[in-house]
């Protein structure tokens, strides 16, 4: 099996943040595949990662990124397949900002879509919506999550209604 959505990451400290997203992808049974690829201690590794990531049959990549962050955005100037940038708070971070920006400020051609800081689990969302545009079951999977999201708040609504209030005005 191959897989079809890669998470890297600058460097093992980032898996607190990016577990999120292979648990998404592991409960969705979308293959995929994990690795700690650093744009500045192994660029070489990161340059022949993205130039072959499309060829292995990978799909989307998510890339999440500390500090300086510059990761997806290397992947992205190298490879043809969507990056989607994962700005990770770091111990180096400024308050996670620095990540934020060298993710989000990429130059005109080099797209890199952008979750928010520490935000693994949307960007494996975001992958099984880019993976669901071409594959039917794959949709019928996003749907799915998409109408659970929607029952629970019909459910807390319902747990809210019991909630008593002096000043509470019913409905």
């Amino acid at each position: 099996m191959n897989p079809l959505v890669s998470i890297i990451m600058g460097s093992t400290s980032d898996m607190s943040v990016m577990k999120q997203a292979a648990e998404f992808l592991n409960e969705m049974k979308i293959p995929f595949e994990i690795n700690a690829l650093s744009a500045h201690r192994v660029p070489e590794q990161v340059l022949d990662f993205a130039k072959n990531a499309a060829s292995r049959g990978v799909k989307v990549i998510i890339a999440g990124a500390g500090g300086a962050a510059h990761l997806p955005g290397v992947v992205a100037a190298m490879t043809p397949l969507p990056v989607i940038g994962v700005p990770v708070r770091s111990s180096i971070s400024i308050d996670g900002w620095d990540s934020i920006l060298s993710i989000l400020q990429m130059p005109s051609g080099i797209p890199v879509a952008t979750v928010a800081l520490d935000g693994a689990k949307n960007a494996a969302i975001l992958a099984l919506q880019i993976l669901a545009t071409g594959d039917p079951e794959r949709m019928k999977q996003m749907v799915a999550f998409k109408a659970d999201l929607a029952e629970k708040i019909v459910k807390a609504n319902k747990e809210l209604a019991s909630v008593e209030y002096e000043f509470k005005v019913k409905r």
